[in-house]
């Protein structure tokens, strides 16, 4: 048995404990939905500057979700002295089933909320329906997650990497690598915020339309 297969072997038995591979499914979900997340509102950010349609904005949204979710798990791989080839068939071979199961869940459950395809990204609509959309996206993930770690498959594969990527030397210790808290903390301050002021926007809309209308009225009532 070569080296790699006897990591991956190791990988598989070495957290074969419920606590370990539920806990370590978890995190893998998570880290690839916070790659997806920052790809969708990428993609739908750029979408909406260009004014694609609707169609190829989510198309743009989900190639840009694959790429940040593989763009992920490749830096550490690239820290620990893979090669770019080699990190990314690694990378393809543990994150392909599990962001594809995020994409189709995801999207479907944005589709099935009136409005929120078509929402603006300055629309509460479009940051509430992202929210529940990545939510539900999670729970369909992780046991996809949890069943490939159980058989030494998924983020199994590059789970045996990591050791070696904190103990980088030379030009790899420059390679940046996210820890997964660090990522979701990111990306759930960053819609929260993009909630926040899309409902001031909502409000500022609002109030400049009642001060329209309330001058209006008044301006009739003077000429009556």
């Amino acid at each position: 048995m070569s080296e790699a297969n006897q990591h991956v072997h190791h990988a598989g038995h070495d957290h074969t404990g419920h606590g370990n591979v539920n806990t370590m499914a978890i995190s893998a979900t998570l880290h690839c939905l916070t790659g997806c997340a920052i790809g969708e509102i990428a993609g739908l950010m750029i979408g909406t500057a260009l004014g694609l349609s609707t169609a190829w904005t989510v198309v743009l949204a989900v190639g840009l979700a694959f790429a940040f979710g593989y763009t992920l798990s490749t830096l550490p791989l690239l820290k620990a002295g893979l090669g770019v080839g080699t990190a990314l068939s690694v990378v393809l071979a543990a994150d392909t089933l599990s962001i594809a199961t995020m994409e189709v869940v995801d999207n479907a459950v944005m589709a099935v909320i009136p409005g929120a395809m078509d929402a603006g990204l300055v629309n509460p609509v479009f940051w509430l329906a992202m929210m529940l959309a990545l939510t539900v996206a999670f729970f369909a993930a992780w046991p996809v997650n949890r069943y490939l770690l159980a058989r030494g498959k998924g983020h199994a594969l590059t789970h045996r990497f990591h050791g070696d990527a904190a103990e980088a030397v030379g030009a790899r210790r420059f390679i940046p690598s996210f820890g997964t808290g660090a990522l979701v903390a990111v990306i759930v301050a960053f819609m929260l915020g993009g909630l926040v002021v899309s409902i001031a926007d909502s409000v500022g809309d609002s109030v400049g339309g009642e001060e329209t209308g309330g001058s209006g009225g008044q301006h009739a009532a003077g000429h009556g």
